[in-house]
């Protein structure tokens, strides 16, 4: 099974690619934003020395502009660039807004290449770039370190630190038809999923690439990984043994969101035997899981999983949002 790529992961691909073809590129990286800029600070895009694009730093207002900003410097540096009133009305924005970017010469694709490998592994890595303004530097300063979910995006002038990798974590109970379709959108939405299926049937043949499939009970895959304020554990089997043990362990922890698949009626069941462990915690439950948009399919219930969690994440009052 093709699995989807997050955007980072498919820039730094591209980029790779185009590295090893024997052109230049510029890592564009998204520091400030202003007013109604549709991309938030982190976001990167690659743009070859020809003018192609991978990745994107405006939602597509200012993308074939980045073009004219390639010069020989071999230097990080930043710019900044007004999204007109024009562009922001063509492109569906309330109003224009400034974006600051930070634009890196690159020729070499080792640097990637070994980023794009730790991210592989599963590992958090913070790459920091020290901003110079001298024009006889020759080469950008990069530091690499590997974090974990508590260190996100900074930008201070001087340096520019992008973090690479999952900042959220995604336990699904239950490896079946919909845990498949769930994987997939939260891989390209930078989770790192990990699958609970202790039935054999079941586990023997999940393939979603890079998900890590664990076959310890609910309870016990709960404890290990998906206790903390950047957790989300969704139970998925239709088994309520299975589900109910990882809710149990779920609810009274820090996770950020403990939901569970089932009708109204179902999940008032599962409210009753859920009891014992206090009227605050299974209040924490989200059931039936996901926005109610009429779901049926396996990805249309994936589809409003995902919405009801983006919506939570991006809420202005969060205090919980990943950056």
């Amino acid at each position: 099974m093709t699995s989807i790529q997050n955007s980072d992961n498919e820039v730094l691909t591209q980029a790779i690619e185009w590295l090893d073809s024997g052109y230049s590129i510029e890592l564009v990286t998204v520091a400030r934003t202003w007013g109604s800029s549709p991309r938030p600070p982190g976001s990167i895009a690659a743009v070859r020395e020809d003018g192609h694009i991978v990745g994107s730093v405006s939602g597509g207002c200012i993308e074939k502009q980045l073009a004219i900003r390639i010069d020989d410097s071999s230097r990080a540096r930043a710019f900044a660039h007004e999204i007109s009133d024009d562009e922001a009305r063509r492109f569906g924005l309330p109003c224009g807004g400034h974006l600051e970017l930070v634009f890196e010469k690159m020729q070499d694709s080792q640097e990637l290449k070994n980023l794009l490998q730790a991210m592989q592994d599963r590992k958090r890595m913070a790459r920091t770039v020290t901003l110079s303004n001298d024009p006889q530097t020759t080469a950008n300063q990069v530091h690499y370190e590997e974090v974990d979910r508590s260190v996100d995006f900074l930008y201070n002038d001087q340096q520019i630190r992008k973090v690479f990798g999952p900042g959220w974590r995604m336990l699904l109970i239950g490896g079946g038809q919909l845990s498949r379709y769930v994987a997939q959108f939260a891989t390209a939405l930078d989770y790192e999923v990990i699958v609970c299926e202790p039935r054999a049937e079941y586990a023997s043949s999940f393939n979603v690439p890079g998900c890590t499939l664990t076959t310890k009970l609910p309870d016990e895959a709960v404890l290990e990984f998906a206790t903390d304020h950047h957790s989300v554990v969704l139970a998925l089997t239709h088994d309520a043994n299975l589900d109910d043990s990882a809710l149990i362990e779920a609810l009274p922890s820090n996770a950020y969101y403990v939901g569970a698949l089932g009708s109204r009626a179902n999940n008032e069941r599962r409210s009753k035997r859920l009891s014992g462990i206090g009227v605050e915690n299974v209040d924490r439950l989200h059931g039936p899981v996901g926005l109610s948009i009429g779901s049926r399919s396996a990805a249309e219930i994936a589809t409003s999983i995902m919405a009801e969690l983006i919506q939570l994440r991006n809420a202005p009052d969060s205090a919980n949002r990943s950056g």
